[in-house]
């Protein structure tokens, strides 16, 4: 394709910058914002940056947000479609798509409105009537916050007690030490299975052919053992419009349509011998998931987002195996410590063992007189991912990158794809969830 201007925005914290880094270095001309001030040194050095977004609009052949969220009075989702409604070509939700995030209540709504099969779920405002519930439905459940805490992920929490007393515990205790913040929470009952999560790509009129499955690793630890992070990892496949997707999003994508909506979502799922059902919605781009999205997508990473903005029926060619990323953080992610950060991780030198960056993707990183360093507040600096013919193929090019990376008190999880190994992907083949 012709050299075309992008313009990325992060309308929050900095997500996208890899993004950002890897069309430019397919030629292409980009500018990126990011509007949290703690975060605006991220990806200095690797792309062109902007103060203000909106006097780059008209430059910009395609435009692309990277969450849902600008300020606490609007969503990415308006903006998004205001600049459509103008003749920009937009990756971006809606204010309908961004409450499919916001609002779990209404996003179960909108799926059993078409008629996808869901979980048992209550929406509760008091915790003594979700407390009461559980009493009086005894059963485990998962709790899921609502709201501005909804990002809080170590609020989560998977019951593990068939009476529900662990769930009625925590929410005794979130009452104490979150009930001025939490000012709501979904209670959905525990489902055994494999949890998968479904992606597909919409340009505004129907999903792309190709579709990724993918497997995320929440957990700190491995084991999945830990407090809830955003995410240490995941690993996942591409494949055609199976069942899986049939009887998620393709129940939805005339929704979709009316949407307009644009660009990548996601459904996360339990899957068992009896059904699927559906969790949450990510209707943004996943992360680390869109690092290892770039790493297999083999042909144009920016032809296929221009496709997509412009609703020109994008088919990318996709690596045909398995793929895993590794999220490598540094103290105190995931938790907020500004002194332990200061001490340990702040501009700590990124250093590698060999000139080979194949398959090293940025995250809180910037790069000073050629040096990479960490940047922001987070602690996420970097993710390395691997592919291969197998899973366990795709882990070992993957941990092999992260063995040639030294950076002072690094952690990760070293056990990425370990469960389809060990079992998931039998399961779902034997269940026939996974044709062609």
């Amino acid at each position: 394709m012709d050299t075309a201007n992008f313009l990325f925005v992060s309308a929050d914290a900095a997500l996208i910058t890899d993004l950002a880094w890897q069309v430019r270095r397919e030629g292409h001309d980009v500018k990126y914002y990011i509007e949290a001030e703690s975060d605006r040194e991220i990806g200095d050095g690797f792309v062109p940056k902007t103060d203000d977004w909106r006097a780059e609009v008209d430059w910009a052949d395609v435009i692309i947000f990277d969450d849902i969220w600008v300020g606490s009075d609007i969503g990415t989702g308006e903006l998004a479609q205001e600049l459509r409604a103008e003749g920009k070509a937009v990756v971006g939700g809606t204010p309908n798509t961004d409450r499919l995030e916001e609002d779990r209540g209404y996003a179960m709504e909108v799926l059993e409105d078409h008629g996808v099969n869901t979980v048992e779920h209550h929406v509760f405002h008091e915790f003594d009537a979700g407390i009461k519930h559980v009493q009086q439905n005894p059963a485990p459940y998962v709790i899921k916050p609502l709201g501005e805490v909804q990002n809080v992920k170590r609020l989560l929490y998977v019951g593990n007690e068939d009476d529900g007393s662990d769930v009625v515990d925590v929410l005794r205790a979130y009452k104490k030490a979150w009930g001025h913040r939490m000012k709501g929470f979904q209670l959905q009952r525990k489902v055994d299975g494999v949890e998968i999560a479904i992606c597909g790509f919409f340009d505004g009129n129907e999903f792309v052919d190709r579709v990724n499955f993918n497997f995320e690793h929440k957990k700190l630890f491995p084991g999945n053992i830990g407090p809830s992070t955003g995410e240490m990892g995941t690993s996942m496949f591409w494949a055609g419009k199976n069942r899986l997707f049939e009887e998620t999003f393709g129940k939805i994508e005339g929704w979709l349509a009316d949407e307009g909506y644009v660009g990548s979502i996601d459904i996360n799922c339990i899957v068992n011998e009896t059904g699927i059902y559906p969790l949450e919605f990510t209707p943004r781009f996943g992360y680390p998931t869109i690092a290892l999205q770039e790493e297999s997508i083999e042909s144009s990473t920016a032809e296929f987002f221009y496709d997509l903005a412009h609703g020109n029926k994008p088919e990318p060619e996709v690596h045909g195996g398995y793929q895993i990323a590794v999220r490598v953080v540094l103290p105190p992610f995931p938790f907020d410590d500004e002194k332990t950060y200061d001490e340990n991780s702040r501009n700590a030198a990124v250093v590698f063992q060999t000139d080979d960056r194949e398959g090293i993707h940025l995250e809180d990183t910037k790069q000073v007189d050629g040096q990479w360093r960490v940047a922001g507040e987070s602690g996420m600096p970097i993710v390395v991912t691997g592919k291969g013919e197998t899973m366990g193929a795709a882990r070992e090019q993957a941990y092999g990158r992260i063995d040639d990376v030294v950076m002072p008190n690094m952690y990760y999880r070293d056990d990425i794809g370990e469960r389809w190994v060990d079992g998931d992907g039998d399961r779902l083949q034997a269940w026939g969830y996974l044709g062609p």
